[in-house]
């Protein structure tokens, strides 16, 4: 039975926030990531398009949600459904870290407006 540590958890910093992931192929998982989010106080992530459905799930602050244009101001307990194609800015405009779960199937890309081709190392 794969068990994933807290301890062993790795952790990616992009953009100013934290990615600290749990559930990849290297530590045992198949088809599905799973990492938790670290939004600092007042960051305002670039706006990318994802190529597979991501499941966000705010744990823990608020945060200014963009998708495809439409902004949402979310709460903890507030889970967001990011299908594939759609276009997604994170923005923290409060004073105090936000954290995140996200869940997503292995092989997640993202791109920034410019083009800019992102394969996150926590989602494969």
């Amino acid at each position: 039975m794969p068990v994933v540590r807290s301890s062993e958890a790795v952790t990616h910093e992009i953009h100013g926030a934290r990615f600290v992931s749990y559930a990849t192929p290297r530590s045992g998982s198949k088809e599905l990531c799973a990492w938790r989010g670290e939004i600092p106080a007042g960051l305002k992530a670039p706006a990318h398009t994802v190529s597979r459905e991501e499941i966000f799930h705010l744990l823990e602050g608020e945060l200014l949600i963009t998708l495809d244009g439409r902004t949402e101001r979310i709460a903890a307990g507030d889970t967001v459904i990011i299908n594939p194609g759609a276009t997604l800015a994170v923005e923290n405009p409060t004073d105090r870290t936000a954290y995140s779960w996200v869940t997503t199937s292995v092989g997640l890309e993202a791109r920034l407006a410019d083009g800019t081709r992102i394969v996150p190392p926590w989602a494969n």
